[in-house]
């Protein structure tokens, strides 16, 4: 059991490294920048959501049925169609004015009505990925539509024998900035324990006070646990804060859930991360090997975590190797809470599972270190 002293050692020592931290502009500017415009740039900028995208058309018809499936094409989806000739495509794609490009042939509105069929031309510029996959489906299904609302004569659609009622739980207008925002949140809480602990332990040693620390009255595991509760702490406090203040106040996103129970599972998540973050500073001499070896960490955390796809979508093995990682944990009970409203009758085997994986990194992380301090001795 820790006595008062130990207690007070570790306060200390954690009261130290908020000062360092506060000594670094590097790293507050990280902070900042993580949880305020990381946050809002992830879910306004999502990959996959067709943007104004650039559209010209080939009206080569000039027909009422040309006109409309022209007029289709508006923000925020597409920019306003620009109109251009045959001999402007493909200079203009070659010089990546257009994504898309449509191709309206002559007579096919007389081919239409009677009856014949008729072919249009769509040109992508599939250099632009996202835009590209997503694109020529929103033109697709927005040419069928003119075509079969100009055939029909009026705006309907062919009523169906099974009415299918669609109901989106937790999002119901589908906003991908929802998800975006809290996921970024939710990996930064990883990235940035990883990073903190680290950059503190490798600062002493890069400054040397790490021996003024050997020669002082305190333990390796005071140590380590100032560093875990110092940077940890304010790891929880910027998530706090971002999530009041960008995602609530900025982006207007609602939380469902009980954001103390979720910032009690990120504490846990960060007991872990930090004695993961001073384990791999004690096995790099310096930033730049900590930042390679963050990296080679970092990237399977947060891909494999199934916080950007479903884990039941990966290999069997994977999954069951990802068991023994915190993200995965982390980013179950996270979706849980802030998602779905979840409670601790739900989430409680994620909370000990974190509780298990920390306790059992941060007993690798303190025999590393007391081997690392001991050599230094």
């Amino acid at each position: 059991m820790p006595t008062p002293r130990h207690l007070a050692n570790i306060y200390r020592l954690g009261i130290k490294e908020l000062w360092s931290l506060l000594r670094d502009p590097v790293m507050l500017v990280l902070i900042v920048y993580t949880f305020t415009v990381s946050v809002y740039t992830a879910a306004t900028a999502m990959p996959e959501t067709l943007n104004k995208a650039a559209i010209a058309v080939v009206d080569e018809d000039s027909s009422a049925l040309s006109a409309r499936i022209v007029s289709a094409f508006y923000p925020p989806q597409f920019v306003t169609p620009v109109l251009i000739t045959p001999q402007e495509m493909d200079a203009g794609m070659d010089a990546g004015r257009y994504t898309f490009v449509l191709h309206i042939p002559s007579g096919l509105q007389r081919d239409v009505l009677r009856g014949r069929a008729a072919a249009l031309q769509l040109n992508v510029d599939a250099t632009r990925m996202s835009q590209a996959f997503s694109g020529s489906g929103y033109v697709q299904q927005i040419v069928q539509g003119e075509i079969s609302e100009f055939t029909q004569r009026h705006r309907a659609s062919a009523a169906l024998p099974v009415d299918m009622a669609l109901r989106a739980r937790f999002n119901p207008a589908l906003e991908k900035s929802w998800f975006g925002s809290l996921m970024q949140i939710i990996n930064n809480v990883t990235m940035l324990s990883i990073i903190l602990t680290g950059a503190a332990l490798i600062r002493e040693r890069e400054h040397g006070t790490i021996e003024h620390l050997l020669v002082m009255p305190v333990t390796p595991a005071e140590i380590m646990l100032a560093k875990v509760w110092s940077m940890g702490a304010v790891v929880l406090l910027a998530a706090a804060l971002a999530l009041q203040f960008v995602v609530r106040g900025l982006l207007h996103v609602p939380i469902e859930g009980s954001v103390p129970l979720f910032l009690a599972g990120s504490a846990l998540c960060l007991f872990a991360t930090t004695s993961m973050g001073i384990y791999l500073a004690t096995l790099a001499r310096s930033m730049p090997q900590f930042g390679l070896l963050m990296i080679l960490t970092l990237l399977p955390l947060q891909m494999l975590s199934g916080g950007m796809t479903p884990r039941e979508s990966m290999p069997q093995i994977v999954q069951t190797l990802m068991l023994f990682a915190p993200t995965t944990h982390f980013v179950e009970l996270a979706q849980a809470i802030l998602y779905r409203g979840a409670g601790l009758d739900v989430v409680w085997p994620q909370f000990l599972a974190l509780l298990a994986i920390g306790a059992v990194l941060f007993g690798l992380s303190l025999a590393r270190f007391r081997k690392t301090i001991s050599q230094m001795a």
